[in-house]
């Protein structure tokens, strides 16, 4: 009988190697199965979806009884997207936002 510890370790490595397959499969025989035009024209978005999946959630947090709530990151994801729109400089939008979120959090500690 297999213990807690083999079991989660049997887990972690079949989960591993599931992904290795998966991820690997497509460079190994790719070739052979090409890809139709629509499929390839909807690959392009995934990594937007990807980042959009990760982003949302954090900047306007969800609550079940509430729906979403304003926090102060979409105060600064907002002026990081002004700051990025006039400059261009991806330097200068992690600078502000990280600014504005510091910032925002600094003014709101002192009315607490």
């Amino acid at each position: 009988m297999l213990t807690d510890d083999w079991y989660v370790f049997a887990a972690i490595v079949l989960l591993a190697l599931c992904s290795v397959i998966t991820r690997a499969a497509y460079l190994l025989v790719g070739h052979l199965l090409p890809l139709p035009d629509r499929v390839r024209s909807a690959l392009r978005y995934a990594p937007l979806a990807a980042l959009t999946a990760i982003i949302v959630p954090e900047v306007l947090p969800w609550n079940v009884q509430h729906g979403p709530m304003l926090d102060l990151k979409l105060v600064a994801a907002i002026v990081s997207i002004w700051v990025f729109m006039r400059t261009r400089s991806a330097l200068l939008l992690i600078v502000s936002g990280m600014l504005t979120l510091w910032l925002t959090r600094w003014i709101v500690g002192l009315f607490m």
